[in-house]
């Protein structure tokens, strides 16, 4: 059985819901479309929109310090600018990021809604051609911008050692595909994988921070993931991170093609 995507993501503001998608075009050298373009960002966050620059995560609302985001479902209209906030179902805020006035208001939420978070009032924050990414770029990229793989085997092996199910989104990845076995797609790492007209450099595993013990269903801290990943497999990675050398598009459905990696 060959590789196949079964689920595709994009993440408009970094540490918030992801949005759906069945297919997807790539440029090269970008990541998703919209991915990662907005952030929150904490009060005292060095993050300039004239002259950005990759920051840790730290420095944003995200899931690792703000688990109370995973309560929230968001949904961005990119043609429109229209921003939706829900939370089970009930409408909490809409608001047009094009306009000065909707970024405000939400601005305004997020802070009643982290009350007590440190690092608040946040700064919804973007940066044309800018994505809010929390890997830097590595010394085998050409990019700084990479797409996330996630092989879903290697999930299952690791929800089979803790005996708990794992949503696979609370490792918020970009592409989910089956067909592989557990940990294979870390020997890709190198090497290089084609989707379609797409062909991907894969840049390196995606080590796990503590954003991951957090149950997107619950909002609740249920699983140490990156603690399970070392007692159980003695790494703590999972999947990989690509950047794109040549684009093309993505869909649900699509097979995926690696290439030997050459030796050094």
């Amino acid at each position: 059985m060959s590789p196949v995507i079964e689920r595709l993501y994009r993440y408009p503001v970094k540490g918030l819901s992801p949005e759906a998608l069945r297919s997807v075009a790539l440029e090269t050298g970008r990541c998703l479309p919209h991915d990662r373009r907005f952030a929150l960002a904490r009060s005292d966050a060095p993050f300039d929109p004239a002259q950005p620059v990759h920051l840790p995560k730290t420095n944003f609302f995200m899931l690792m310090r703000d688990e109370r985001l995973a309560e929230l479902d968001t949904r961005l209209d990119t043609a429109s600018g229209r921003f939706e906030i829900t939370r089970r179902g009930e409408p909490l805020l809409c608001a047009d990021l094009d306009e000065p006035a909707g970024r405000t208001a939400v601005e305004t939420f997020f802070a009643d809604f982290l009350d007590g978070a440190p690092g608040l009032p946040p700064r919804l924050v973007e940066a044309p051609g800018h994505a809010f990414g929390d890997a830097r770029r590595r010394p085998n990229a050409q990019t700084g911008q990479y797409v996330s793989l996630i092989n879903l085997a290697s999930i299952d092996a690791l929800a089979e050692r803790v005996g708990a199910a794992l949503d696979p989104l609370r490792f918020r990845a970009n592409v989910y595909f089956s067909g592989l076995p557990a940990w294979r797609e870390l020997d890709w790492v190198g090497g290089h994988i084609r989707i379609g007209d797409a062909r991907l450099h894969v840049v390196s595993p995606i080590t796990r921070c503590a954003a991951t013990t957090v149950n997107p269903a619950t909002a609740q801290r249920d699983v140490d993931v990156p603690r399970e990943l070392m007692r159980h497999f003695e790494h703590n990675y999972m999947g990989v991170y690509v950047e794109v050398l040549h684009g093309g598009t993505l869909a649900v459905g699509d097979g995926l093609l690696a290439e030997p990696v050459q030796p050094a």
